[in-house]
Formats: C-alpha cells, sequence, structure tokens
C-alpha cells in the first residue's frame, strides 16, 4: 500500500482522539505511508477555532498532504457521481484520491465510498 486517503468522519475521529484511529495512524507511519486529504472532506470537518487544535496539528504534519479539488477533479468526482447515481461530490473525490494514489480509505461511512467503488481497500472506524 502506498498510503492511506481519510474521509470527514476519520478528521473526526482525529479531532476526538479515537484510540482506534490513532493506532491505523500509527501504523501507517510505520510502514511509511503517505496519508492524503482531499480538500472536501476538510472543509466538511472543519469548524475552526481552538477545540480542533487536535486536527489543525494533523494537517500540518508533513507525511499529511491536502488534495486540492481542481477542474479535472471536479469533473472526475462529478462524473462518478453520475455513473454510480450518487450526489456526494465530497465522497467521491475520496475515492478519486484513493484510486489516483493507490490507497486504501479509512472511512466512517464504509459503504457509502463502496457504492462508488466496490473494488476499493477500506478501512472502516
Amino acid at each position: 500500500m502506498a498510503g492511506v486517503t481519510l474521509d470527514t468522519g476519520a478528521l473526526i475521529a482525529i479531532e476526538r482522539g479515537d484510540p482506534r484511529l490513532q493506532a491505523l495512524l500509527d501504523e501507517a507511519h510505520a510502514a511509511g505511508a503517505d496519508l492524503a486529504v482531499p480538500a472536501g472532506v476538510v472543509a466538511q470537518a472543519w469548524r475552526g477555532g481552538t477545540r480542533q487544535a487536535r486536527l489543525a496539528r494533523f494537517l500540518r504534519l508533513a507525511t499529511v498532504t491536502v488534495i486540492p479539488l481542481d477542474d479535472p477533479g471536479a469533473r472526475a468526482a462529478g462524473a462518478l457521481c453520475g455513473h454510480a447515481s450518487t450526489s456526494d461530490v465530497v465522497d467521491a473525490s475520496v475515492v478519486i484520491c484513493a484510486r489516483d494514489r493507490d490507497h486504501a480509505v479509512i472511512s466512517s461511512d464504509p459503504g457509502d465510498l463502496a457504492a462508488l467503488d466496490p473494488t476499493l481497500r477500506i478501512v472502516a472506524l
């Protein structure tokens, strides 16, 4: 596995200090895995302020890359939603990010992601 892509539920779990997620992140770090977070995921989880200090620290880590949603990515996410008859472009951007990087996904909503790509490697929280 080249790395891990995180969805919104994973970022919320980081902020809550979830021990299961921390163990998964420690495992990824020990394996030298890259961590990717699509920008839309950050937007869904981010509310600002000092109560999100844990999440802010995580997003600043050198091993974490926030992946922007550019025009080609936006079109790919929209097309994936159209193909799967869904409407959540953020979930679609998670799938595309993971596919492009050969990542597994850490998710609190594995069913939603599997509906977009049943072959996606998903680690459920």
